[in-house]
C-alpha cells in the first residue's frame, strides 16, 4: 500500500510539472527563480532601472513584499525582445527606464490587502486622487492576479541617452486615472508624441500594449499564460 502511495504520488508531481512546464497550470508557490528568467542588465547593461516597490515612492508608500533588491528579472524571450527595443531607440538618443518586470505573487497580495485598508490613504493625492480606494478593484487598477507574475510584462518609460533623464509622458508612473490611458487627449501634443515614439517602439519589437496604462506591457507569444511565479527579488 505505502508503495502504491509513492508511485501515485510521484506520477502527480511528474504531472504537476509537465503541466507548469506547457504554461497551462496555475502556480502560485514557486519559491526558487526558474532558469528561464534573466536579470534584465545581463542583457541591456545600459539599462536605468529604478524598482519603485523597492522604496517608498510607490502608491502604498512604503517597500512592497518581495522586493528585496533593485533588479528586474523577465523571461528570456521578454529581455531579449527588450533588449531590441533598447537598440531600436538608440538611434533616436533614446533608451530604457524600468519601474517593474517579475513581480512576485506575493507583492500582488500586498497590492490587495492594501486596497482593503480603507484608513490608509498615505499616497492618495499623488497617485489616484479622483478616485476613491474602493474604486480601485472595480475600475482594474488593483487585481488579485497580475500579468507581471508571469514574468513577461514590463513597466517602463523613455529616458535620453545623454543624461539618463526621464522623457515627459504626461502623467508619472502608477497614476490611476484616465490621464493616463495611451489614448489620452488632454495633455500635450508633445507628450502625446513621447508615448507614440515608447509604443510604437514596443509594438515594433513584439510588445502589446494596455489600454489604461501608456507603460504597461506583455510579450506576445509568452511563455508562461497561466503560470504566475512567487519567487522575490533579490
Amino acid at each position: 500500500m505505502k508503495a502504491q502511495l509513492i508511485i501515485a504520488l510521484s506520477l502527480f508531481l511528474s504531472c504537476q510539472v509537465n503541466a507548469q512546464d506547457a504554461g497551462s497550470a496555475e502556480t502560485l508557490d514557486v519559491q526558487a527563480r526558474p532558469d528561464a528568467f534573466v536579470a534584465l542588465r545581463s542583457l541591456i547593461p545600459n539599462l536605468v532601472v529604478e524598482l519603485r516597490y523597492l522604496g517608498s515612492n510607490n502608491f502604498l508608500g512604503r517597500p512592497v513584499e518581495g522586493y528585496q533588491d533593485n533588479v528586474v528579472y523577465m523571461t528570456e524571450p521578454a529581455a531579449r525582445a527588450l533588449k531590441a527595443v533598447q537598440d531600436h531607440l538608440a538611434a533616436q538618443g533614446l533608451g530604457l527606464k524600468v519601474f517593474d518586470a517579475y513581480r512576485p505573487q506575493r507583492a500582488v497580495d500586498d497590492f490587495v490587502q492594501w486596497a482593503a485598508d480603507s484608513k490608509d490613504m498615505l499616497m492618495k493625492q499623488q497617485y489616484y486622487p479622483s478616485l476613491n480606494k474602493d474604486e480601485l478593484f472595480p475600475q482594474g487598477y488593483i487585481a488579485e492576479r497580475s500579468g507581471h507574475s508571469r514574468g513577461s510584462t514590463v513597466d517602463l518609460t523613455l529616458v535620453r541617452l545623454a543624461d539618463s533623464q526621464e522623457v515627459d509622458m504626461g502623467s508619472p508612473y502608477d497614476f490611476f486615472d484616465p490621464v493616463s490611458w495611451p489614448s489620452d487627449t488632454s495633455i500635450t501634443a508633445q507628450q502625446q508624441a513621447n508615448r507614440l515614439i515608447l509604443r510604437e517602439a514596443m509594438l515594433a519589437n513584439g510588445f502589446r500594449p494596455l489600454d489604461t496604462e501608456w507603460w504597461h506591457f506583455t510579450l506576445e507569444g509568452e511563455p508562461y499564460t497561466d503560470v504566475y511565479f512567487d519567487f522575490p527579488v533579490e
